[in-house]
């Protein structure tokens, strides 16, 4: 079988995909005659009343048990928000007119740094403010039940009141994951065109992307974090390289104790994070490149 041809662009994948390859769910453990139950909406908001007021910056971390920080900033200049953690640094785009910033604490409990940087000259940024906070998560998959800056959905989303709908059609979670995955494979395709203009710093829209039908491999993250998410289920969106071409890639891992859902050449594994890359199984890449995991390589999650 000839395998796809991939060329990275911009940080993200554009590829030409030979058909072939179809990937597909096998939903092993079946609702056994019982529902899946939905639990409350997590939500995450700036709340202005409770933020740390330093004149043009506003943090607010009143929900950082909740897995997410939330700032806000009016400045002349372009500005970026850093979250530290230990080693683990990661910088985010920030709105200078005073929009407020949804970013998860994927770095779990501990000690942070939260820096807003202002831009000087050229790529140069200087500390605007610095904020050091002591987070306790209320339980370790807190950052990933809500919508943050990269995955961008509400109640009252497309895709959200569709994730709704499947869920109500299953049994438990691991058949909603399963819905999930035929509904976005069946949905979207992959937008060749974007991937070629896709700019710096873009962030996707899930409704834009359920709507449209077309995407670039973050779109497909994006949307699928939100469905899940917005239904109880833990997911990541990571980024980072798939052997054997090195290609800068994002795709999604999911969380749920329940097991019996194969895709592909992995399988879903009890009380562990799991793998889903939704971009290559829509368009039938080459099992080369999804395979049993280990060719995946993380460098970021949000």
């Amino acid at each position: 079988m000839r395998r796809a041809k991939i060329l990275c662009l911009l940080m993200m994948c554009f590829f030409c995909l030979w058909p072939g390859v179809t990937a597909r769910a096998e939903g092993k453990a079946g609702s056994g005659g019982g529902k899946y139950t939905v639990p409350p909406y997590a939500d995450a908001a700036f709340h202005e009343d409770k933020a740390d007021d330093y004149g043009v910056v506003k943090i607010d971390v009143s929900a950082v048990s909740q897995g997410y920080v939330a700032v806000s900033c009016v400045a002349d200049n372009r500005l970026k928000f850093q979250v530290m953690k230990g080693d683990a640094t990661y910088n985010y785009d920030l709105a200078s007119d005073g929009t407020p910033g949804i970013y998860p604490l994927q770095c779990g409990d501990g000690q942070y740094a939260f820096r807003v940087m202002e831009n000087v000259v050229d790529t140069k940024y200087a500390e605007l403010y610095s904020l050091n906070c002591d987070v306790k998560l209320a339980d370790e998959f807190e950052p990933f039940i809500r919508p943050s800056n990269y995955v961008s959905y509400t109640p009252d989303s497309e895709c959200v009141k569709r994730a709704s709908q499947l869920a109500g059609e299953s049994g438990n979670a691991v058949e909603l994951v399963s819905k999930v995955y035929e509904d976005v494979c069946g949905r979207v395709t992959y937008d060749k065109e974007k991937a070629k203009t896709v700019s710096k710093g873009y962030l996707p829209n899930p409704d834009e992307t359920f709507q449209s039908g077309k995407g670039i491999c973050f779109d497909y993250a994006a949307m699928t974090a939100a469905m899940l998410r917005s239904q109880g289920i833990p997911t990541k969106v990571i980024f980072g390289y798939v052997a054997p071409k090195d290609l800068y890639h994002a795709w999604n891992m999911f969380y749920t104790p329940e097991t019996g859902w194969v895709t592909v050449k992995y399988e879903v594994k009890g009380k562990n994070w799991n793998r889903l890359d939704l971009t290559f199984a829509a368009n039938g890449a080459d099992g080369n490149f999804i395979g049993d995991g280990s060719n995946y390589k993380d460098v970021s999650c949000y």
